[in-house]
Protein backbone atom coordinates (compact mmCIF):
# COMPACT_ATOMS: atom_id res chain seq x y z
CA UNK A 1 0.00 0.00 0.00
CA UNK A 2 1.10 3.61 -0.46
CA UNK A 3 0.94 5.70 2.47
CA UNK A 4 2.39 9.77 2.86
CA UNK A 5 4.07 10.87 5.73
CA UNK A 6 3.21 14.88 6.00
CA UNK A 7 5.37 17.69 8.39
CA UNK A 8 3.31 20.82 8.05
CA UNK A 9 4.44 24.24 8.91
CA UNK A 10 2.74 27.44 9.03
CA UNK A 11 3.89 28.12 5.35
CA UNK A 12 5.44 24.88 4.30
CA UNK A 13 4.55 21.24 3.72
CA UNK A 14 6.50 18.19 3.37
CA UNK A 15 5.88 14.97 2.38
CA UNK A 16 7.23 11.51 1.39
CA UNK A 17 5.29 9.06 -0.65
CA UNK A 18 6.24 5.38 1.07
CA UNK A 19 5.26 1.88 -0.40
CA UNK A 20 4.80 0.01 2.72
CA UNK A 21 4.79 -2.44 4.14
CA UNK A 22 8.04 -2.96 1.64
CA UNK A 23 9.26 0.32 3.06
CA UNK A 24 10.13 1.90 0.03
CA UNK A 25 10.33 5.31 -0.79
CA UNK A 26 8.81 6.58 -3.75
CA UNK A 27 8.79 10.30 -3.58
CA UNK A 28 9.41 13.27 -1.21
CA UNK A 29 9.11 16.93 -1.46
CA UNK A 30 8.75 20.53 -0.51
CA UNK A 31 6.02 23.13 -0.94
CA UNK A 32 7.70 26.53 0.58
CA UNK A 33 5.80 29.72 1.51
CA UNK A 34 2.52 28.75 1.15
CA UNK A 35 0.16 31.87 1.19
CA UNK A 36 3.25 34.63 0.28
CA UNK A 37 3.89 35.89 -3.14
CA UNK A 38 6.77 33.68 -4.00
CA UNK A 39 5.28 30.35 -3.29
CA UNK A 40 6.91 27.09 -4.82
CA UNK A 41 7.37 23.40 -4.34
CA UNK A 42 9.94 20.37 -5.10
CA UNK A 43 9.29 17.13 -6.02
CA UNK A 44 12.01 14.37 -6.27
CA UNK A 45 11.69 11.12 -7.90
CA UNK A 46 12.52 8.79 -9.82
CA UNK A 47 15.94 9.87 -9.43
CA UNK A 48 14.77 13.29 -11.08
CA UNK A 49 13.63 16.88 -9.85
CA UNK A 50 11.65 18.93 -10.67
CA UNK A 51 10.94 22.56 -9.08
CA UNK A 52 8.04 25.07 -10.35
CA UNK A 53 6.69 28.12 -8.45
CA UNK A 54 3.70 28.14 -8.36
CA UNK A 55 1.00 30.38 -6.53
CA UNK A 56 -0.58 28.79 -3.67
CA UNK A 57 -3.19 31.01 -1.54
CA UNK A 58 -3.08 27.45 1.59
CA UNK A 59 -2.52 24.72 2.70
CA UNK A 60 -5.62 23.03 0.99
CA UNK A 61 -4.23 24.70 -2.55
CA UNK A 62 -0.91 23.19 -2.34
CA UNK A 63 -2.49 19.68 -0.95
CA UNK A 64 -4.02 19.75 -4.30
CA UNK A 65 -1.18 20.39 -6.36
CA UNK A 66 0.31 17.73 -4.78
CA UNK A 67 -1.97 15.04 -5.76
CA UNK A 68 -2.66 16.43 -9.54
CA UNK A 69 1.32 16.34 -9.41
CA UNK A 70 1.62 12.67 -8.26
CA UNK A 71 -0.76 11.20 -11.26
CA UNK A 72 0.45 14.21 -13.97
CA UNK A 73 4.11 12.94 -13.27
CA UNK A 74 2.96 9.07 -13.48
CA UNK A 75 4.33 8.45 -9.51
CA UNK A 76 0.81 6.98 -8.94
CA UNK A 77 -2.16 5.97 -11.49
CA UNK A 78 -4.97 7.18 -9.26
CA UNK A 79 -5.76 8.84 -6.22
CA UNK A 80 -7.04 5.80 -5.00
CA UNK A 81 -3.92 4.22 -4.87
CA UNK A 82 -3.12 6.19 -1.36
CA UNK A 83 -4.58 4.20 1.51
CA UNK A 84 -3.30 6.74 4.59
CA UNK A 85 -2.16 9.69 4.99
CA UNK A 86 0.36 10.48 8.56
CA UNK A 87 0.35 13.74 9.95
CA UNK A 88 3.83 14.73 12.51
CA UNK A 89 2.17 16.53 15.38
CA UNK A 90 4.26 18.08 17.60
CA UNK A 91 2.38 18.32 21.05
CA UNK A 92 0.24 15.94 22.52
CA UNK A 93 0.44 16.32 26.14
CA UNK A 94 -0.33 13.99 28.57
CA UNK A 95 -3.33 12.93 26.79
CA UNK A 96 -1.87 11.27 23.39
CA UNK A 97 0.38 8.82 24.58
CA UNK A 98 0.13 6.95 21.31
CA UNK A 99 -0.67 7.89 17.40
CA UNK A 100 -4.07 8.24 16.79
CA UNK A 101 -6.99 8.41 13.86
CA UNK A 102 -7.30 11.83 13.29
CA UNK A 103 -11.30 13.24 12.64
CA UNK A 104 -12.73 16.59 13.78
CA UNK A 105 -13.11 15.57 17.53
CA UNK A 106 -9.77 14.46 17.82
CA UNK A 107 -8.07 17.83 16.21
CA UNK A 108 -10.17 19.46 18.79
CA UNK A 109 -8.53 17.88 21.50
CA UNK A 110 -5.12 18.17 19.95
CA UNK A 111 -5.71 21.85 19.90
CA UNK A 112 -6.14 22.48 23.42
CA UNK A 113 -2.39 21.76 23.20
CA UNK A 114 -1.71 24.73 20.84
CA UNK A 115 -0.55 27.04 23.91
CA UNK A 116 2.45 24.98 24.68
CA UNK A 117 2.99 24.66 21.56
CA UNK A 118 1.82 27.44 19.37
CA UNK A 119 4.76 27.39 16.62
CA UNK A 120 3.95 23.81 15.58
CA UNK A 121 0.55 22.22 16.62
CA UNK A 122 -1.65 25.32 14.70
CA UNK A 123 0.32 24.45 11.61
CA UNK A 124 0.23 20.97 11.90
CA UNK A 125 -3.62 20.61 12.57
CA UNK A 126 -3.88 23.37 9.43
CA UNK A 127 -1.87 20.52 7.24
CA UNK A 128 -4.24 17.84 8.96
CA UNK A 129 -7.53 19.56 7.77
CA UNK A 130 -6.24 20.07 4.41
CA UNK A 131 -5.41 16.77 3.46
CA UNK A 132 -9.19 15.75 5.09
CA UNK A 133 -10.71 18.03 3.18
CA UNK A 134 -9.03 17.00 -0.21
CA UNK A 135 -9.35 12.85 0.41
CA UNK A 136 -12.03 12.65 2.80
CA UNK A 137 -11.93 9.04 2.61
CA UNK A 138 -8.37 8.30 3.60
CA UNK A 139 -7.42 7.40 7.05
CA UNK A 140 -5.55 10.22 8.54
CA UNK A 141 -3.25 9.36 11.24
CA UNK A 142 -1.76 11.73 13.75
CA UNK A 143 2.14 10.89 15.07
CA UNK A 144 3.04 12.87 18.04
CA UNK A 145 6.52 14.20 19.49
CA UNK A 146 5.82 13.82 22.94
CA UNK A 147 3.87 10.30 22.59
CA UNK A 148 7.00 8.20 23.30
CA UNK A 149 7.78 10.21 26.22
CA UNK A 150 4.74 9.74 28.08
CA UNK A 151 6.62 6.32 29.73
CA UNK A 152 8.50 8.96 32.13
CA UNK A 153 7.54 8.57 35.66
CA UNK A 154 6.93 11.65 37.65
CA UNK A 155 10.40 11.75 39.41
CA UNK A 156 11.73 12.93 35.65
CA UNK A 157 8.81 14.83 34.43
CA UNK A 158 7.64 16.50 36.90
CA UNK A 159 9.78 20.36 38.08
CA UNK A 160 11.00 21.07 41.25
CA UNK A 161 8.40 24.05 41.89
CA UNK A 162 5.33 25.17 43.19
CA UNK A 163 3.57 21.71 42.48
CA UNK A 164 0.44 23.94 41.37
CA UNK A 165 2.18 24.94 38.79
CA UNK A 166 1.38 21.18 37.34
CA UNK A 167 -1.94 20.67 38.58
CA UNK A 168 -3.58 24.29 37.60
CA UNK A 169 -1.48 24.83 34.25
CA UNK A 170 0.48 21.57 33.32
CA UNK A 171 4.11 22.56 33.62
CA UNK A 172 5.85 19.51 33.40
CA UNK A 173 8.65 17.92 31.25
CA UNK A 174 6.77 16.65 28.22
CA UNK A 175 10.19 15.73 25.54
CA UNK A 176 10.41 15.99 21.98
CA UNK A 177 12.24 14.18 18.77
CA UNK A 178 10.24 11.03 20.59
CA UNK A 179 8.99 10.15 16.80
CA UNK A 180 12.91 9.95 16.09
CA UNK A 181 14.02 8.39 19.42
CA UNK A 182 11.33 5.73 18.72
CA UNK A 183 12.76 5.02 15.76
CA UNK A 184 16.18 4.70 16.58
CA UNK A 185 14.98 2.09 19.47
CA UNK A 186 13.08 -0.13 17.43
CA UNK A 187 15.71 -0.08 14.97
CA UNK A 188 18.45 -1.03 17.51
CA UNK A 189 16.53 -3.60 19.36
CA UNK A 190 15.55 -5.29 16.01
CA UNK A 191 19.56 -5.40 14.92
CA UNK A 192 20.68 -6.66 18.19
CA UNK A 193 17.45 -9.23 18.34
CA UNK A 194 16.78 -8.07 22.40
CA UNK A 195 13.60 -6.26 23.55
CA UNK A 196 15.36 -5.57 26.86
CA UNK A 197 17.63 -3.00 26.32
CA UNK A 198 18.83 -0.42 27.75
CA UNK A 199 19.60 2.60 24.90
CA UNK A 200 20.93 6.14 25.56
CA UNK A 201 19.29 7.83 21.65
CA UNK A 202 21.34 10.74 21.23
CA UNK A 203 19.19 12.83 18.20
CA UNK A 204 21.84 15.20 17.49
CA UNK A 205 21.31 17.58 14.44
CA UNK A 206 20.43 21.62 14.14
CA UNK A 207 17.96 20.52 17.04
CA UNK A 208 19.44 18.37 19.88
CA UNK A 209 18.15 15.67 22.26
CA UNK A 210 19.37 12.66 24.40
CA UNK A 211 16.81 10.04 25.84
CA UNK A 212 17.17 6.95 28.29
CA UNK A 213 14.93 4.66 27.12
CA UNK A 214 14.51 0.95 29.40
CA UNK A 215 12.71 -2.02 27.38
CA UNK A 216 11.18 0.30 24.93
CA UNK A 217 10.35 2.75 27.31
CA UNK A 218 11.44 6.08 27.77
CA UNK A 219 12.84 6.91 31.04
CA UNK A 220 13.94 10.37 31.02
CA UNK A 221 14.74 12.82 28.31
CA UNK A 222 17.09 16.07 28.09
CA UNK A 223 13.92 17.96 26.24
CA UNK A 224 11.78 19.60 28.43
CA UNK A 225 8.50 21.71 28.55
CA UNK A 226 9.44 23.20 25.30
CA UNK A 227 12.58 21.82 23.28
CA UNK A 228 14.79 24.85 24.46
CA UNK A 229 15.79 22.97 27.43
CA UNK A 230 18.77 20.21 27.75
CA UNK A 231 21.88 20.06 25.41
CA UNK A 232 23.32 22.78 23.95
CA UNK A 233 21.77 22.93 19.83
CA UNK A 234 22.07 24.74 16.61
CA UNK A 235 20.57 28.11 17.79
CA UNK A 236 19.08 26.90 21.53
CA UNK A 237 21.04 27.83 25.00
CA UNK A 238 19.98 24.35 25.89
CA UNK A 239 19.91 24.30 30.40
CA UNK A 240 20.74 27.55 31.88
CA UNK A 241 20.23 29.44 35.18
CA UNK A 242 16.88 30.82 34.96
CA UNK A 243 17.88 34.12 36.95
CA UNK A 244 19.87 35.35 33.45
CA UNK A 245 16.37 36.41 32.08
CA UNK A 246 15.95 38.61 35.13
CA UNK A 247 19.59 39.87 35.29
CA UNK A 248 19.39 40.17 31.40
CA UNK A 249 15.84 42.15 31.50
CA UNK A 250 17.33 44.28 34.27
CA UNK A 251 20.41 45.45 32.18
CA UNK A 252 19.34 45.24 28.61
CA UNK A 253 15.60 46.30 28.96
CA UNK A 254 14.51 43.39 26.76
CA UNK A 255 11.64 41.96 27.88
CA UNK A 256 10.58 37.94 28.04
CA UNK A 257 9.84 37.26 24.96
CA UNK A 258 12.56 39.22 23.64
CA UNK A 259 15.13 36.93 25.63
CA UNK A 260 14.10 33.53 25.11
CA UNK A 261 13.75 34.64 21.77
CA UNK A 262 17.59 34.87 22.23
CA UNK A 263 17.96 31.47 23.92
CA UNK A 264 15.65 30.00 21.14
CA UNK A 265 17.45 31.40 17.73
CA UNK A 266 20.22 33.27 18.80
CA UNK A 267 22.96 31.45 21.28
CA UNK A 268 23.70 27.45 20.89
CA UNK A 269 26.64 27.08 18.55
CA UNK A 270 25.47 30.61 16.87
CA UNK A 271 25.76 32.26 19.61
CA UNK A 272 29.14 30.84 21.24
CA UNK A 273 30.93 30.24 17.95
CA UNK A 274 29.62 33.84 16.30
CA UNK A 275 30.00 31.58 13.06
CA UNK A 276 27.11 29.87 12.31
CA UNK A 277 24.22 27.59 13.81
CA UNK A 278 25.51 24.96 10.99
CA UNK A 279 27.49 22.51 12.92
CA UNK A 280 29.73 21.76 9.59
CA UNK A 281 30.36 25.46 9.25
CA UNK A 282 31.29 25.90 13.05
CA UNK A 283 34.07 22.66 12.67
CA UNK A 284 35.52 24.38 9.19
CA UNK A 285 35.94 27.77 10.77
CA UNK A 286 37.46 25.67 14.29
CA UNK A 287 39.86 23.53 12.25
CA UNK A 288 41.14 27.12 10.62
CA UNK A 289 41.75 27.83 13.94
CA UNK A 290 39.15 30.38 14.86
CA UNK A 291 39.09 30.32 18.73
CA UNK A 292 35.48 30.21 19.24
CA UNK A 293 34.30 28.17 16.97
CA UNK A 294 37.04 25.40 19.09
CA UNK A 295 34.97 26.97 22.60
CA UNK A 296 31.90 25.83 20.77
CA UNK A 297 32.81 22.51 19.50
CA UNK A 298 34.01 22.04 22.96
CA UNK A 299 31.19 23.11 24.52
CA UNK A 300 28.99 21.18 22.52
CA UNK A 301 30.57 17.93 22.70
CA UNK A 302 31.13 18.15 26.76
CA UNK A 303 27.18 18.68 27.09
CA UNK A 304 26.67 15.75 24.90
CA UNK A 305 28.53 13.76 26.83
CA UNK A 306 27.58 14.93 30.11
CA UNK A 307 24.07 13.48 29.62
CA UNK A 308 25.17 10.31 28.54
CA UNK A 309 27.17 10.05 31.74
CA UNK A 310 24.12 11.04 33.55
CA UNK A 311 21.42 8.63 31.42
CA UNK A 312 24.38 5.83 31.64
CA UNK A 313 24.24 6.05 35.84
CA UNK A 314 20.50 6.67 35.68
CA UNK A 315 19.81 3.31 33.78
CA UNK A 316 22.30 1.37 35.97
CA UNK A 317 24.45 0.77 32.62
CA UNK A 318 23.37 1.50 29.38
CA UNK A 319 23.34 -1.47 26.87
CA UNK A 320 24.10 0.57 23.85
CA UNK A 321 24.68 4.08 22.92
CA UNK A 322 22.94 5.44 19.45
CA UNK A 323 24.01 8.46 18.05
CA UNK A 324 21.29 9.99 14.90
CA UNK A 325 20.45 12.75 13.10
CA UNK A 326 22.27 15.49 11.21
CA UNK A 327 25.62 15.85 13.57
CA UNK A 328 25.25 12.44 14.65
CA UNK A 329 25.17 10.65 11.41
CA UNK A 330 27.72 12.86 9.34
CA UNK A 331 30.21 14.54 11.79
CA UNK A 332 33.04 11.75 12.40
CA UNK A 333 34.72 14.87 14.10
CA UNK A 334 32.26 15.53 16.30
CA UNK A 335 31.15 11.84 17.47
CA UNK A 336 35.25 11.32 18.32
CA UNK A 337 34.76 14.10 20.81
CA UNK A 338 31.97 12.98 21.91
CA UNK A 339 33.14 9.70 22.72
CA UNK A 340 36.46 10.79 24.16
CA UNK A 341 34.58 12.06 26.79
CA UNK A 342 32.75 9.42 28.14
CA UNK A 343 35.95 7.18 28.44
CA UNK A 344 35.30 6.64 31.75
CA UNK A 345 32.09 4.84 30.67
CA UNK A 346 34.81 2.41 28.97
CA UNK A 347 33.61 3.69 25.76
CA UNK A 348 36.33 2.89 22.98
CA UNK A 349 36.38 4.29 19.85
CA UNK A 350 37.78 2.51 16.57
CA UNK A 351 38.58 5.20 14.79
CA UNK A 352 39.10 3.14 11.21
CA UNK A 353 35.73 2.45 12.12
CA UNK A 354 34.55 6.43 12.56
CA UNK A 355 35.45 7.58 8.89
CA UNK A 356 32.23 7.76 7.06
CA UNK A 357 28.80 9.43 6.78
CA UNK A 358 25.42 8.57 7.03
CA UNK A 359 25.63 4.85 7.17
CA UNK A 360 24.20 2.32 10.17
CA UNK A 361 27.41 0.79 11.91
CA UNK A 362 29.07 0.05 15.16
CA UNK A 363 32.26 2.43 15.60
CA UNK A 364 33.08 1.43 19.15
CA UNK A 365 36.14 -1.34 19.56
CA UNK A 366 35.49 -4.95 20.65
CA UNK A 367 36.91 -4.08 23.92
CA UNK A 368 34.51 -1.17 24.54
CA UNK A 369 32.53 -1.56 27.44
CA UNK A 370 29.33 -0.15 25.75
CA UNK A 371 29.04 -0.21 21.85
CA UNK A 372 28.18 3.03 20.52
CA UNK A 373 26.13 3.00 17.00
CA UNK A 374 25.41 5.49 14.16
CA UNK A 375 22.03 4.81 13.08
CA UNK A 376 20.20 7.22 10.85
CA UNK A 377 17.01 8.05 11.66
CA UNK A 378 14.05 7.79 9.44
CA UNK A 379 10.78 9.65 11.57
CA UNK A 380 8.78 9.63 8.18
CA UNK A 381 9.17 5.78 7.99
CA UNK A 382 7.92 5.38 11.74
CA UNK A 383 5.10 7.81 10.97
CA UNK A 384 4.52 5.31 7.88
CA UNK A 385 4.39 2.24 9.70
CA UNK A 386 1.95 4.14 12.19
CA UNK A 387 -0.06 4.73 9.49
CA UNK A 388 -0.43 1.41 8.05
CA UNK A 389 -0.64 -0.35 11.22
CA UNK A 390 -4.08 1.98 11.66
CA UNK A 391 -5.18 0.99 7.54
CA UNK A 392 -4.76 -2.53 8.39
CA UNK A 393 -7.83 -2.07 11.07
CA UNK A 394 -10.26 -1.14 9.11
Amino acid sequence: MKILSVNAGSSSLKFTLMEMPEEKEIASGLFEKIGLSDSSYTIKYNGEKIKKDCPMEDHTVAVEKLMSELVDLNIIASLDEIEGVGHRLVHGGQEFSESVVLNDEVLDRVAKYNILAPLHNPANIMGVKAFMKVMPNVVQVGVFDTAFHTTMSETEYLYPVPYEWYELYKVRKYGFHGTSHRFIDMTIRKYLNNDNLKVISCHIGNGGSITAIDSGKVVDTSMGFTPLAGIMMGTRSGDIDSSILEYMASVTGKNIVELTNDLNKKSGLLGVSGVSSDSRDVEAAAESGNERAILAQEMYARKIANYIAMYNNLLGGADVICLTAGVGENSKTMRKMILEKIASLGVELDESKNDFRGEFRCITTNNSKIPVYVVPTNEELMIAIDTMNFVNQK
